[in-house]
């Protein structure tokens, strides 16, 4: 059976998850002269990948929390932008009621990808607080 699951979801799974796993290579791997690593380095792998997905999930939480706010001023811009445009037509427009706005379930596509977040852009060598 075919997966119909959009590949560019994949695509950025992968691209953080690669990311991430080349950044915590380099951050805690230090000697290659051994097939395992060591108890330091299990560590350190394990605390760097945890704060980075930690990261990620609170960058996403923010995220779907303004989402709708977003949504909600894109589409009293378009209405603005067609209402200005009908009267320079000279085309009348049924008003809009307030508050009868609903947010469409798709996101349009100029929005899609107004926010990327790399939680491993602005990551450095140092130790992050934990909060």
């Amino acid at each position: 059976m075919l997966c119909t699951m959009p590949t560019r979801p994949l695509r950025d799974f992968l691209l953080l998850y690669n990311k991430m796993t080349e950044s915590c290579f380099n951050k805690c791997v230090s000697n290659m002269n051994y097939r395992i690593t060591t108890q330091t380095e299990e560590n350190c792998v394990n605390n760097c990948a945890g704060k980075l997905i930690h990261t990620n999930h609170r960058l996403m939480s923010a995220y779907v929390q303004l989402m709708p706010t977003i949504v909600q001023r894109r589409i009293s811009d378009y209405e603005a932008k067609a209402a200005e445009m009908a009267q320079i037509s000279g085309v009348d427009l049924p008003p809009t009621p307030e508050g009868e706005i609903e947010a469409p379930d798709r996101v349009p596509g100029e929005l899609e990808n107004s926010v990327i977040i790399d939680p491993l852009a602005s990551s450095s060598p140092g130790s992050p607080d934990q909060s």
